[in-house]
């Protein structure tokens, strides 16, 4: 059973913040925490030590509120904040928009300090060193102003003079800030210079509790030897990670495509020789396009609208129901074969009926688009949601976040890489799906045209209108990968 204790109105350096009571935890039959009792009391650093397996990591979720205690008691004064041992930045956002996110989460708290990095708050996670990474880690968790502040073995990742650099200031901050913190550790000398007390862990038992303040070194630089290879060596500090520039595009990429495309002429120009009659020379095509152009234009822009209001229509359509059934596995067993087989169906043989229900005007070649595109929607979406890192969702579990800031920070931009990669599809789709409607329903656009000047044997003509609907197609793909790459610009390059 866990409770929250509320905030009292003036508290003391001996109010209890933390309160265990004979807590258990257990993992498929096998006893994690077992039978912990433990007070921490306002302002005190506590640091948990003991063997791998002993518990440590366990005992911090269940006072954040990520596992709940089999058996016992959890009283816990507010929402504690985190620091994990990954540090859990989210990738698609700056330095500063991590540190700031559960401000824009819950409304509350402010940016206390940068720890250093605000010079690289415009800088993404992957451009930072593992020690710069820790800073953001913990002036996001500072910035939620929570009385108790849970660290799980932060700074383990990092080398031996960065990690002595971080136990001053981490010193230092706790002496500012006045915070309570429960700090995972392994390292003995860490455990003692650091903590007020240790909380021995093992077996998943408190084993013992030594009083450490003022017990262990002064500083975090020993004399002797080690001060004088300290001296050798410097202060250490984190870095920032230069991104590396974007590769030139090799030479042989190029010469490939103009290669194929020669390729292409060549074997078209043959083929033109052999069947003058049906098939048109480049020559003859390319006079047919330019004579054509201001007509090409305006049925482009046609075929255009139809596969934007179609795409329009798919996505509108596809990506609710796409996350519904990314979050409920339910709801993708119950929904799937119907779309399965509606994507199965040809749309030649849906058309008539759309002719019947709706005539042959604009809202039918929508329809035959949107049926034609939906399903890269759909699916790419269902699959970028449940993509989404689970350890993310932890993050956001401890900062309090509303079901719809789970969704707009953390859902939507986390499933964006591969919803984008559907919509490369559906956009390609969406306009052959508009060219088929235009040959089914008529009236405007490269469909109808090309198919009108092959009745009447202008074949020239209609390959025009094909060669424009191969630009139009290269275009659309092209903007769809642009607008990816913007998006998408806080990945390794």
């Amino acid at each position: 059973m866990s409770q929250t204790i509320p905030a009292p109105p003036q508290a003391t350096p001996a109010t209890p913040v933390i309160r265990l009571s004979g807590v258990s935890v257990a993992f498929g039959g096998h006893e994690v925490l077992k039978g912990v009792d433990l007070e921490v009391r306002k302002g005190e650093f506590i640091a948990i030590i003991g063997p791998s397996g002993g518990g440590k990591s366990t005992l911090l979720r269940v006072v954040a509120g990520l596992l709940k205690a089999q058996r016992g008691t959890v009283e816990v004064l507010g929402q504690p904040a985190m620091v994990f041992q990954d540090y859990r930045l989210l990738p698609w956002r700056t330095v500063e928009q991590n540190i700031r996110l559960p401000i824009e989460l819950t409304g509350r708290g402010q940016v206390e300090t940068y720890l250093g990095m605000k010079p690289y708050r415009q800088y993404y996670p992957h451009q930072l060193s593992g020690g710069m990474k820790a800073r953001v880690a913990i002036a996001r968790a500072l910035a939620q102003e929570a009385e108790v502040l849970l660290m799980d073995e932060p700074f383990a990742a990092l080398d031996a003079l960065v990690r002595e650099r971080f136990n001053l200031e981490l010193k230092q901050l706790h002496q500012r800030t006045g915070k309570t913190i429960l700090f995972v550790t392994h390292s003995i000398r860490e455990a003692v210079y650091l903590a007020d007390r240790v909380v021995v862990l093992t077996g998943g038992r408190v084993e013992a509790i030594l009083e450490t303040k003022d017990e262990g070194r002064i500083t975090a630089f020993t004399d002797g030897l080690e001060a004088e290879l300290r001296q050798r060596l410097g202060v250490a500090d984190s870095t920032f990670i230069e991104p590396s520039p974007p590769p030139a595009r090799p030479p042989w990429e190029l010469l490939g495509v103009a290669g194929l495309s020669g390729l292409f002429i060549l074997v078209w120009s043959l083929l033109a020789a052999r069947i003058p009659l049906f098939v048109p020379s480049p020559a003859q095509v390319a006079t047919a396009f330019a004579q054509n152009f201001g007509l090409l234009l305006q049925q482009a822009g046609a075929t255009l609208e139809a596969a934007f209001w179609g795409v329009l229509t798919s996505l509108l359509l596809g990506l609710p129901i796409g996350y519904a059934m990314g979050r409920s596995r339910a709801l993708e067993r119950l929904f799937s074969p119907f779309i399965v087989a509606l994507q199965a169906i040809p749309t030649i043989i849906i058309a008539p009926l759309l002719v019947i229900w709706f005539g042959y005007g604009l809202t039918s070649k929508v329809i035959t688009v949107c049926l034609i595109s939906i399903f890269p929607v759909l699916v790419s979406t269902m699959v970028g949601v449940r993509e989404v890192d689970k350890t993310y969702r932890e993050v956001f579990q401890t900062m309090g976040a509303s079901a719809w800031g789970v969704f707009s920070k953390l859902e939507f931009p986390g499933a964006l890489p591969v919803v984008l990669g559907g919509l490369r599809l559906a956009v390609s789709l969406a306009l052959i799906g508009a060219v088929v409607a235009e040959f089914v329903f008529g009236g405007a656009g490269l469909g109808y045209l090309a198919n009108s000047e092959r009745l009447n044997f202008r074949y020239a003509n209609a390959f025009a209108a094909v060669g424009m609907m191969v630009i139009l197609g290269i275009s659309l793909y092209a903007l769809v990968a642009g607008l990816e790459g913007y998006v998408l610009r806080y990945r390794r390059k």
